[in-house]
């Protein structure tokens, strides 16, 4: 059925009514980031007249899809358009009034995933009494690249202009514009941390969930020009707003995975900046930025010095992140053990935890796998917690195993939990996961945005992380 029509500051938006939710889909929260506007601080989306249709989601960020072993795990949806800059809106009511807010930010390590994947769909907290948001963001050399003549942290500086319009639009969806919590999960994770810190998000939400992310994702604008750079010359223009202006999307695309290839080939501090090689592991080449306007510091250390000390924080890892990264792909099965020796040897008591872990039957990739989960995930995250006011934030750990690829508890396998869409992820999840787990992460999560309540201890030490298992 067609729901009612909503009036927004662009027009008025008409949604569809399915068991009982309404759903609002695609609607422009900027304008289309195309032309001049492209290495632009978005802008306020054009009005329309009439009723413009949200039934059908909007397009989606330039992008490529991901590679073979991660692709037979995690859906990606590709739907180019110049409208991408959107967003999709779940209620029970638009008529109801005072309702909580979740606006999610989706991950895919700054340069992939959108707001139209199955497992994000909003409609189960809806269902719970939630409002749910579903937003859009600039990737890669678009909403990241750090470029002469353009602002830094585009894709950020989005972020905020979707929370703006969540704002100043959700009360007519039935959201209390005073009780927006923000989430979101790797990328989209170290985005809300970026979020706690930026001066510029100040008062834009009430609390925030991060899952599988960290502080630390913050390039120095210096190391940040080297790929920007390096790109240039790939596509032999000025590295500058006005040369990548006049780029297709093919060709943008084209020199941002070469370089990606480039810098997991032959990560040389030397080339790329130690900033990018720190944070990039041989997997990740855009990142926010230390601009001075939207990031006056790296998150990490913005938080620690008081950034959102107000804000309630639901933070946690999955226990086996890594996996998802290794042991899909075959990494893990290559890693030797003089090689896994010469990584986790660079860590105080790294050789002994090593030879601990192989006696006790482990492979060498399983515990290179198990020391980059702490060093990515779980560890920057209990320092997050450890560095803001006491009771102000809560800790978990996820533990559910899938068998896909024998990933375990590996990246992104908490979102279809938390979502309450198991049936959208088998490939993800298997064919038979546990729904007593995503009963009790979906409504813990659902409580939260509503009024904090999570029903464990915030965090005081290594006793009172959560484990859902």
């Amino acid at each position: 059925m067609e729901a009612p029509a909503v009036i927004t500051a662009g027009g008025r938006v008409s949604g569809l009514l399915v068991d009982g939710i309404f759903s609002y889909l695609g609607i422009p929260y900027a304008a289309p980031p195309t032309g001049e506007s492209a290495f632009a601080a978005p802008k306020p989306a054009v009005a329309w007249a009439g009723v413009r249709p949200a039934t059908e989601y909007g397009p989606t960020a330039p992008q490529v899809g991901y590679p073979a072993p991660i692709a037979a795990l995690l859906d990606n949806a590709i739907a180019l358009g110049d409208d991408y800059l959107n967003l999709n809106v779940w209620t029970p009511d638009p008529g109801a009034g005072g309702l909580p807010v979740m606006v999610w930010i989706h991950g895919g390590a700054f340069t992939r995933g959108s707001n139209r994947l199955e497992i994000y769909a909003g409609d189960t907290f809806a269902r719970d009494g939630v409002v749910c948001v579903g937003i859009n963001y600039r990737l890669g050399t678009a909403g990241f690249a750090s470029i002469e003549g353009a602002p830094d942290n585009r894709g950020l500086l989005d972020q905020i202009a979707a929370l703006a319009w969540v704002r100043d639009n959700i009360a007519a969806f039935g959201g209390d514009p005073d009780n927006v919590t923000v989430f979101g999960e790797s990328a989209g994770a170290m985005s809300v941390a970026s979020l706690l810190a930026s001066p510029l998000a100040a008062g834009l939400f009430r609390r925030a969930i991060m899952q599988s992310g960290n502080g630390s994702a913050a390039a120095d604008p210096a190391d940040a020009r080297k790929v920007t750079a390096r790109m240039a010359q790939i596509l032999e223009i000025d590295a500058t707003a006005e040369g990548f202006g006049r780029l297709s999307v093919d060709e943008m695309l084209r020199a941002q995975t070469q370089v990606a290839l480039e810098l997991m080939l032959d990560p040389d501090p030397e080339v790329w900046g130690p900033t990018i090689v720190h944070l990039g592991m041989g997997m990740m080449s855009q990142f926010p930025v230390v601009d001075g306007e939207v990031l006056t510091a790296i998150p990490q250390e913005a938080i620690a010095a008081g950034s959102g000390a107000h804000i309630p924080l639901l933070a946690g890892w999955n226990a086996d992140e890594f996996r998802f990264f290794m042991v899909a792909t075959g990494g893990a099965q290559a890693v030797t053990e003089e090689a896994a020796a010469a990584i986790l040897g660079r860590r105080p008591g790294g050789l002994d935890y090593l030879r601990s872990r192989l006696d006790a039957g482990a492979s060498a990739g399983d515990v290179v796998s198990e020391a980059l989960t702490a060093r990515a995930f779980s560890s920057p995250t209990i320092a997050i917690a450890e560095s803001r006011p006491a009771g102000a934030t809560h800790l978990y750990e996820f533990g559910y195993r899938s068998p896909q690829a024998d990933i375990r508890a590996g990246h992104a396998v908490e979102i279809p939990f938390v979502f309450d869409h198991l049936g959208t992820a088998h490939a993800l999840i298997g064919p038979e996961p546990d729904q007593r787990i995503a009963d009790e992460m979906h409504h813990a999560w659902a409580r939260f945005a509503t009024n904090g309540d999570l029903g464990w201890s915030a965090h005081r030490d290594a006793g009172d992380v959560r484990r859902f298992v």
